[in-house]
């Protein structure tokens, strides 16, 4: 991801959008590198998703944090993790797979070539 937005930056406006945890320790699934329980409140989610920015090194891409609602979450379903591309149209021109076996960083380069592409016509 930090490859294609470096690569990209300029011409398309990048954004991570932090959902909940998928491997906290107090979840269905929990992964035992991700030493986190499941937050419970805004702050610790904020938290949470600064250290996963950090140990998966991701600055400098803008993030945001979804809601403990996870309203953002649910309306685009990606959990665990989920690539989109959104058109100057403001409509979705690319959806990927959920993660992590959907989680296809070359689809999004490819559809976002395609996508400016058809804006230099």
């Amino acid at each position: 991801m930090k490859k294609l937005y470096e690569t990209y930056k300029d011409k398309v406006q990048f954004l991570i959008v932090y959902i909940r945890e998928a491997h906290a320790l107090d979840s269905p699934s929990p992964m035992y590198t991700v030493l986190v329980e499941d937050p419970t409140n805004l702050g610790e989610r904020l938290e949470v998703a600064k250290t996963c920015m950090t140990r998966l090194a991701l600055e400098p891409i803008p993030a945001v944090v979804d809601r403990l609602d996870d309203k953002v979450n649910k309306a685009y379903a990606g959990y665990p993790d989920r690539l989109f591309l959104v058109g100057k149209d403001g409509r979705i021109s690319y959806a990927g797979g959920r993660g992590p076996f959907g989680f296809k960083p070359a689809e999004l380069e490819a559809a976002i070539k395609k996508e400016l592409g058809a804006q230099d016509h």
